[in-house]
């Protein structure tokens, strides 16, 4: 296993960990709150994006346009039974979703779940430095690499798994204060 692909690896992590992150609520209407939102679509589940148009207006309403009018009963109950705890309002033609002001406690528990899905980030990133440790000592196992430069190799994938690590933490504390703040 090469270092680039060590990094471009650890660094899908990274972009997977900021793609979660975007769908946890912050106050503000957001389209991306509604990128983990599947509706069961003829018998398959469908995201939520490829079924309508989603739009802000304004900073506390998201627009959902159906494409098929048929859908808007099957978009409602998804929405009601995520773990958004938003509530749609069908008007006939679209569904609109206010975003309320978050409450302290809300915000705890949104920071919580900030918490995790760094944590899982995190985890992402080990993983990816455990297969490269154990390609890296099945090559100097083979005799492919020396003992040296199995050594150097190791001490540069840990260097990496450092800074990436570092980067989520630091996109973690970006996000914790976004939500925190009112």
């Amino acid at each position: 296993m090469k270092l680039t692909e060590v990094e471009s690896r650890m660094q899908k992590a990274i972009e997977a960990t900021q793609h979660n992150f975007n769908s946890v609520r912050t106050g503000r209407a957001n389209a991306s709150l509604l990128d983990r939102i599947s509706v069961e679509y003829y018998g398959a589940p469908t995201s939520l994006k490829s079924l309508s148009n989603i739009s802000t207006p304004d900073s506390t309403t998201i627009m959902i346009q159906p494409f098929d009018r048929t859908a808007m009963g099957l978009i409602e109950r998804a929405i009601a039974e995520s773990d958004l705890g938003l509530t749609p309002n069908n008007d006939g033609s679209s569904i609109r979703l206010n975003i309320p002001p978050l409450t302290t406690e809300r915000r705890k528990e949104l920071v919580k779940t900030v918490a995790k899905l760094a944590e899982e980030g995190k985890v992402s990133v080990r993983n990816v430095r455990r297969d490269a440790i154990d390609s890296i000592r099945k090559q100097e196992k083979s005799k492919e690499i020396s003992e040296d430069e199995s050594k150097k190799l190791q001490d540069q994938v840990d260097k990496l798994t450092d800074k990436y690590a570092k980067k989520i933490e630091q996109i973690t504390v970006e996000k914790e204060k976004e939500i925190s703040t009112i």
